[in-house]
């Protein structure tokens, strides 16, 4: 009878773990005013994240989404701790400035809730320090979303490099990424309002796009911090972006690699690639299903598979995590990644505006 109870309360336990698993997580909104909240908003009809209320203290941008994506006006709240209060979250995104994300932090690891930012993690390294703190004292999950992230190509290169050794050590790594302008290519204004302030987003090009390459360039050293950072900026756009920078280079080095992330809000068209160069080959990705790898006498192009979920969406992945069902360490959207990125974006600052090269 005893050994009968024990696989009964086994059985139900398991049970117990699959339903609350196959439940969709419980998913909070904060900010709306950072473009990329359309990502969340477009796939709500989707079962594997219930949005269950938006905190978002302009109740005019908070109505107009809400009716263009003909969700519910009971799902908004004026402030997160409201929202919180009311809806119970598992998990919170931030899609306001890249400054209010260790305020989003600061309120909801305390009560446990998971939170996921958009690019970078913080503005500072003393912000991204006090956030990770937050999270491992309250033992919640702090993930940095990046676009560049759930690119097949991206995760190809990384298995050719530390998996099938095909290009040997890396030795350079250069990263293209930005468009036009956010204000050309029809940004927000709730956006551009802290996008193009120093203070809300840290800075200009340097850190919109800059942190694109000091993310990836990091992941592909396998979480090595750099040795040395500088960087150049430039603003060829004064009158339309009078407190930023709308062009930037950032260099960092490492013993035997170095990496170049040029970023700018003012290349032609939009691009998002990355050259990574071996001792022994080359291969250059983009957001594309194509490789162009080099490691004898000619080029070649190779066709690759589109990634699997949990691994090909943000909030996938997010509810994944959440649920155990990934341990993230040292990936992409990992804090100990996060950590040396903002610390890059802030020595790039720092180089910019002294015209010197900083040791890390």
């Amino acid at each position: 009878m005893k050994s009968l109870l024990s696989f009964m309360l086994i059985g139900l336990l398991h049970i117990s773990f699959w339903s609350a698993a196959q439940q969709p997580l419980r998913l909070g909104v904060v900010g709306l005013t950072h473009d990329h909240v359309h990502q969340i908003l477009r796939r709500a009809s989707q079962k594997d994240v219930k949005i269950v209320g938006i905190a978002e203290p302009n109740q005019e941008l908070a109505l107009r989404y809400l009716k263009r994506y003909q969700l519910s006006e009971k799902l908004w709240y004026p402030t997160t701790e409201a929202m919180i209060a009311a809806t119970q979250p598992e998990a919170v995104c931030a899609f306001n400035s890249i400054f209010e994300h260790k305020q989003v932090v600061e309120i909801c690891a305390p009560k446990g809730i998971h939170v996921m930012v958009e690019k970078p993690l913080a503005v500072s390294v003393a912000h991204a320090d006090a956030m990770i703190k937050l999270a491992q004292k309250h033992k919640i999950h702090l993930l940095t979303n990046f676009e560049t992230t759930w690119y097949a190509s991206h995760q190809k290169a990384f298995e050719m490099i530390h998996e099938q050794k095909a290009l040997g050590d890396i030795r350079k790594v250069v990263v293209h990424d930005g468009h036009r302008g956010p204000k050309e290519i029809g940004c927000s204004k709730e956006f551009l309002d802290w996008l193009t302030d120093p203070v809300m987003n840290g800075g200009g090009a340097v850190i919109d796009f800059g942190c694109y390459g000091a993310n990836l360039m990091t992941w592909l050293m396998k979480g090595e911090r750099p040795i040395s950072v500088s960087a150049i900026t430039q603003q060829i756009k004064p009158d339309i972006y009078p407190k930023v920078d709308d062009e930037a280079t950032i260099v960092v080095t490492y013993p035997k690699a170095q990496g170049i992330f040029q970023a700018s809000w003012n290349w032609p068209f939009d691009r998002k690639d990355m050259e990574i160069y071996g001792q022994t080959g080359y291969v250059v990705c983009d957001k594309t299903l194509q490789l162009k790898v080099r490691t004898g006498n000619e080029e070649e192009k190779r066709q690759i598979a589109s990634l699997s979920a949990p691994y090909d969406d943000p909030f996938t992945y997010f509810a994944a995590v959440v649920k155990g069902e990934i341990k993230p360490h040292k990936d992409l959207s990992s804090p100990e990644i996060n950590r040396i990125v903002v610390e890059i974006l802030e020595a790039a600052v720092k180089s910019a505006k002294t015209g010197k090269v900083v040791k890390l």
